[in-house]
């Protein structure tokens, strides 16, 4: 793997529009959501996303990116996690 690919592969960018619309790139996993908080897991750590009626809109597990809306209040990001690189499709087949 040359450097400009290993530093693809850790990148993690947002984009927000108007606290009702999320873009994110470099997702790994999500750990759990519902209409209130979407837990998941990026290229750099952990991530939380709370707020009211939020759907996950849809999400590429090959490229990592995912489009989230609703009502959002916050963002919280927690340690930079080596969690494994499980996709979240690959926990639903387990």
């Amino acid at each position: 793997m040359n450097a400009e690919e290993k530093n693809f592969k850790n990148q993690h960018n947002i984009i927000m529009e108007n606290r009702n619309s999320l873009t994110l790139s470099g997702v790994t996993d999500v750990d759990s959501f519902d209409e209130r908080t979407i837990s998941l897991y990026t290229q750099l750590g952990e991530l939380i996303i709370r707020g009211r009626d939020l759907h996950i809109n849809s999400m590429s597990v090959e490229t990592g990116d995912m489009t989230i809306d609703g009502d959002i209040w916050a963002l919280n990001y927690g340690d930079k996690d080596k969690r494994s690189q499980t996709s979240f499709l690959g926990k639903l087949f387990r």
